[in-house]
């Protein structure tokens, strides 16, 4: 690697790498994954800086590498977890009345949901309930209901099945229920 693209490179990684670092952290909600996805972000481009032809600005090359170093974490997770759902859902006893004709959740008590989002304790116990699933259905989660991305396009950065994606949204939401049931209500 030449010294001018070592000192681009550094100068990208001061410039960007606090932003590169945040949407990691975003997109995975673990720190040292973060940290990982965006030092192979770097590599990466400091591997194929020749091939960066100025078509886009430095920011939006460095994400779009970053973008495709998540989508591949997460395509490696949904293969660890295709079968695993069990293991989590043992304790839990799960029923599919608990949601209504529209796939919404049915009311878990005689609290409105929009104030559930505005208490703090409520936020922390979905969060770490929302913790203890799969990474990739983390992602999943993530992608639907926050992100609101399309679910064809998440089965294919994921490279899953409409069905296992289906399967995979009905038994987080299951999971979720039933830990904010067991730790909230």
């Amino acid at each position: 690697m030449a010294n001018d693209s070592k000192k681009t490179i550094t100068t990208w990684l001061q410039e960007y790498g606090d932003e590169l670092y945040s949407w990691a952290l975003f997109k995975t909600s673990n720190k040292e994954i973060a940290e990982d996805l965006v030092q192979d972000t770097f590599v990466s481009a400091c591997t194929n800086f020749d091939k960066f032809q100025n078509n886009s600005t430095p920011k939006t090359w460095l994400f779009s590498i970053l973008k495709n170093k998540i989508i591949d974490h997460y395509r490696s997770k949904s293969r660890q977890y295709t079968t695993s759902y069990e293991d989590y859902a043992k304790p839990m006893q799960m029923s599919d009345d608990l949601f209504d004709s529209n796939e919404e959740w049915k009311e878990i008590a005689e609290v409105n949901a929009q104030n559930w989002l505005d208490n703090p304790e409520f936020i922390t116990i979905l969060s770490q309930c929302k913790n203890k699933l799969p990474e990739n259905w983390q992602f999943i989660l993530q992608a639907r209901f926050i992100l609101d991305q399309d679910s064809k396009n998440i089965c294919q950065e994921l490279e899953i099945t409409m069905s296992n994606y289906w399967q995979i949204v009905h038994r987080a939401k299951l999971l979720l229920k039933k830990c904010i049931e067991l730790n909230w209500i």
